[in-house]
């Protein structure tokens, strides 16, 4: 019997042992630091970050900087870009934004599904509403640079390996859908706790994420203003919007453990000249702000302004922003461009006084910016003495100028928007002096590596990718 016994209490010894073991094994070999499901409020601080630094602030709006000439292209990459030598048509030119903007969208659609019926985190209703504002945000991104994207078929591993193109058409009717449906979930009540710092742009406020939203509602409707006109109802969005600049939404940055992206790219690649064309237009207009966009380079006595589209291909000679600092800001969308929103609006429905009223409220705001530091007696003064006779004389051509020129630096790739946008309508009220422009202005961004390389519908899109110069998107009267 003991026999027995002692036999019996060995397999189960064993048994346990064993068990242990394979317990053991299965936690060695979890890898702890990437877990297979991480909660929505992880992953929406990740994707606000990745929106502001490597979207907004990524190479998307280096290179916008230079095709409008807010800044010069004078080495490498940049001084190739301001020639139109190679990098415009480029499938690399743009591949990190690219690939980034994605990767975005994908961790922005986790949330979603997590947050949305029959998901994990269902009722999670403010997270989820500034997951589908954020959606809008990246997918406008993404094809108001690139023109028709994969969307419907993509963001699927695994599953479909070559998605096919949309058509900027039924991609902007899923932004407008993106940003409805997020409205509606940040205005319900929340079964849970605010995002609070978790959200690094707005503290958990869904009341200021609306606001954005419909901000963002503004922006759109006037991109398709060639294709359907509707200016009573930018102002409709822009009034629900921002009142002031402590509403916008901007992402900032310590200066230490975070910083702003422009000034990170000077201090890495040390690509960019000031612009004699921005410089021109602002002593044109006798404004305040040509002392403090520019600076010599360090070092130097002089400043050297880059002739746009012939500067010498040489570091440490040339001007460079005296505005881009390890903390200024990246603007996702500003009070100012708000404003001038509004501004533009009203002189289309001449309506010219409420058209003033905007304009003056918009200088004032990029007057007062954090990193340009004017007054409001300075922009009032300004806006009488120098803006006020070129309104009177040409009132859609000075709120477009006024707005492109508070656009410098971290607002380029809606400078660039407005500026493709403007032309297509036949209002040519922006002057830009690259003589390679006359055929060569990129009209859009060539499609990423990644997917040029896997994807024969992207492949097939991209050709050679000399299409930039000849295609606009589809808001800009282009078929793509």
């Amino acid at each position: 019997m003991r026999k027995i016994f002692n036999i019996s209490m060995a397999m189960i010894i064993g048994i346990v042992v064993w068990s242990c073991s394979e317990d053991t094994m299965d936690a060695i070999n979890k890898n702890i630091n990437a877990p297979t499901d991480v909660s929505s409020n992880l992953i929406i601080t990740d994707a606000m970050t990745s929106s502001a630094f490597t979207v907004t602030g990524s190479d998307l709006a280096f290179y916008a900087s230079c095709y409008i000439e807010q800044n010069v292209g004078i080495y490498n990459q940049m001084y190739n870009a301001e020639i139109r030598s190679g990098d415009p048509t480029n499938s690399t030119t743009y591949n990190n934004s690219w690939s980034a903007t994605y990767n975005n969208l994908y961790n922005l659609k986790t949330v979603i599904d997590k947050c949305s019926a029959g998901g994990s985190e269902e009722g999670n209703y403010h997270t989820l509403g500034v997951a589908q504002v954020l959606s809008a945000y990246n997918l406008a991104v993404l094809t108001d640079m690139f023109g028709d994207v994969p969307w419907s078929e993509a963001l699927q591993p695994g599953v479909i390996f070559t998605p096919k193109l949309d058509s900027q058409k039924d991609l902007y009717d899923t932004i407008f859908h993106f940003l409805d449906e997020g409205i509606a979930n940040l205005s319900k009540e929340s079964s849970y706790p605010s995002l609070g710092s978790q959200d690094l742009i707005y503290g958990g406020d869904a009341s200021l994420w609306k606001k954005f939203a419909y901000g963002l509602k503004a922006r759109y409707t006037m991109r398709l203003s060639l294709r359907n006109p509707d200016y009573a109802d930018v102002i409709k969005f822009a009034d629900e919007s921002f009142t002031s600049s402590s509403e916008q939404c901007q992402f900032n940055y310590d200066g230490s453990t975070t910083i702003s992206p422009f000034f990170q790219f000077f201090k890495d690649r040390d690509y960019f000249g000031a612009s004699q064309s921005l410089h021109d237009k602002l002593v044109a207009r006798n404004d305040p702000r040509d002392t403090i966009f520019f600076k010599a380079y360090p070092g130097t006595s002089d400043l050297v302004f880059a002739p746009n589209g012939t500067p010498d291909q040489v570091q440490g000679v040339y001007g460079i922003s005296a505005i881009s600092s390890a903390t200024a800001p990246t603007y996702l969308m500003s009070y100012h461009e708000l404003e001038f929103l509004k501004a533009e609006a009203y002189v289309r429905l001449n309506d010219l006084t409420n058209a003033e009223d905007a304009l003056k409220k918009a200088i004032t705001a990029s007057f007062t910016k954090v990193n340009i530091g004017l007054t409001a007696a300075d922009a009032d003064d300004y806006y009488t003495n120098q803006v006020k006779p070129k309104f009177d004389a040409n009132p859609l051509s000075e709120v477009m100028n006024q707005k492109y020129i508070a656009s410098y630096e971290e607002e380029a790739m809606e400078a660039y928007n407005d500026y493709r946008r403007l032309k297509a309508m036949g209002d040519n009220v922006i002057q830009l002096d690259n003589p390679k422009d006359a055929t060569q202005f990129p009209l859009r961004y060539t499609y990423g590596a990644d997917d040029v390389t896997t994807n024969a519908n992207v492949r097939e899109a991209y050709g050679d990718g000399t299409y930039v110069y000849s295609e606009n998107v589809w808001w800009a009267g282009g078929t793509r």
